[in-house]
């Protein structure tokens, strides 16, 4: 059995969130959620959200008709992927105007029981 949690238009370029991703992808859940917490990164803070909400969804599903042990969970699959880029200008010097690209990032969490 498996659940999917999305954390869309995130305000963080992908690049950031993906060096978090990384520490986590293929982990059993606790042991994700825990390295996440201690994690430095402000990515970490949407990521774990977005884990914990894939975890509740698969728990809380109307097939299981067992119940799921929240312990013997694993990450399948984490995917980051860009969202749309708002578009800003800045002044610049001698008149110029520079662009800043602010980046967001779409999350996807796949949480099974299953190995």
């Amino acid at each position: 059995m498996e659940a999917v949690a999305n954390g869309k238009y995130v305000r963080m370029s992908p690049r950031k969130v993906r060096r978090v991703a990384e520490l986590i992808r293929g982990k059993q859940v606790d042991d994700a959620i825990n390295t996440l917490l201690f994690t430095p990164k402000a990515a970490a803070r949407p990521v774990e959200k977005v884990l914990r909400s894939a975890v509740a969804n698969l728990i809380n599903k109307k097939e299981v008709s067992e119940k799921v042990d929240p312990e013997k969970l694993f990450i399948k699959e984490v995917r980051i992927d860009e969202g749309p880029t708002l578009k800003r200008f800045r002044a610049a010097s001698m008149g110029r105007v520079m662009r800043i690209r602010r980046r967001t990032t779409h999350i996807q969490i796949r949480v099974t029981s299953e190995i």
